[in-house]
């Protein structure tokens, strides 16, 4: 507890604060984070761009897209479920259980 107050009343001293600034591994991590938000952003917008370039493509090609995902997908659920040992959960009655 006490060492907490303490920590708190060296954080708030703004004398501490800009020495802290002016040294080597605080800049150091702030650039580090600089240049990672900076790449994370270029790389969403990079995304966001080849997203328009899919949408604005021959019509109904985005449409085509996901129609063959939602059928391919729907085959792999069925031929799992069909493939696996045993039988579904529930398809079994239990001989003491009520109607």
């Amino acid at each position: 507890m006490v060492f907490r107050r303490l920590l708190a009343a060296l954080l708030h001293s703004p004398q501490l604060v800009e020495r802290l600034s002016e040294s080597r591994p605080i800049r150091r991590a702030a650039q580090l984070t600089a240049f990672a938000l900076l790449q994370a952003q270029l790389r969403g917008k990079d995304a966001a761009r080849r997203l328009r370039g899919i949408a604005a493509g021959p019509a109904g090609s985005l449409c085509r897209r996901a129609a063959r995902f939602r059928d391919t997908f729907n085959q792999e659920v069925r031929r799992g479920l069909r493939d696996r040992p045993g039988s579904p959960p529930g398809s079994q009655r239990r001989s003491g259980a009520d109607p």
